[in-house]
This record gives structure tokens, sequence and C-alpha cells, in this order.
């Protein structure tokens, strides 16, 4: 089913809500809890093999990439399911290989990453419910 126009710009409004909401919740998270990354952890220092130069704010909890990419990832995965059989699952990759490269770099732990993605994705589907309830009040469409 092909959306209609007005829906093709609510989704762009709400993608574009949903990612300023996602990552202003991430902030608001990596400044109240203050917890280090681990590129800025002088315990770490000899242990760490850093791949880029900057690492970036100096709190890292949760990693704002792996939620951000995540809720892009549920929204858009259950916008096309229907029309598309692996789009889910390769955006899910897609996202995985995201928050990976943030610990692979040394700027976020995994316990950074994996709450990042469990946030992104509870945001990814609140956002697509908030499409469909938008879509039948406002729009008059059925699903």
């Amino acid at each position: 089913k092909k959306f209609t126009r007005k829906q093709f710009i609510l989704i762009l409004l709400l993608a574009a809500f949903m990612v300023t909401f996602t990552d202003q919740v991430t902030n608001l998270f990596k400044h109240g809890l203050e917890r280090l990354r681990p590129c800025h952890n002088e315990d770490l220092a000899g242990l760490m093999r850093l791949v880029k130069s900057s690492c970036g704010g100096r709190y890292g909890f949760f990693s704002g990439h792996a939620s951000n990419s995540m809720s892009v990832a549920f929204f858009t995965g259950f916008m096309l399911k229907k029309n598309y059989r692996y789009i889910f699952p390769l955006l899910f990759i897609w996202a995985f290989f995201m928050g990976y490269s943030r610990i692979y770099i040394g700027v976020h732990y995994p316990l950074d990453v994996f709450c990042g993605m469990c946030f992104g994705a509870i945001s990814g589907y609140g956002f697509y419910r908030l499409f469909k309830y938008l879509s039948v009040k406002l729009l008059h469409v059925t699903f």
C-alpha cells in the first residue's frame, strides 16, 4: 500500500521529531548520569586503542548513534514491513553495526550501545504507533 501525500508529510515530520526527541533524551541521560566514555577514562588509557583522533563529548551513557539509528530502523521497518519482506532485518543489521562501530572505535562501552539500542527501539516503535494514531484521527486513513 502506498502512502498518501499527507501521510508522507506526516512521516517526514514525525521522523524529524523522533530523531530530535531520541537525541535530546540521550543527551539528558549523558549529562544526568555523567558516565565517562572509555576514551576519557584515565584507568583505561593504556588498554585502549582509539581508531579516531577525536573522542566526542566527555560522557557516553547511552550512545546517541545507537539510539538514533535503532529508532530510524524500527520506525522505517514498521512502516515498510508489509511491502518489503526483508526490510526490518536489513535495517536492524544496519543499526546493529552502527552501534558496534561505536564500541570498535573506543568511544562507548557495550552497555552504552545496548541501552541506546533499547531506547531507540522503544522510541521508533512509539513514533510508529503515533503515526498510526494520527493517520486515523487527522487524516482519516484506516489500517
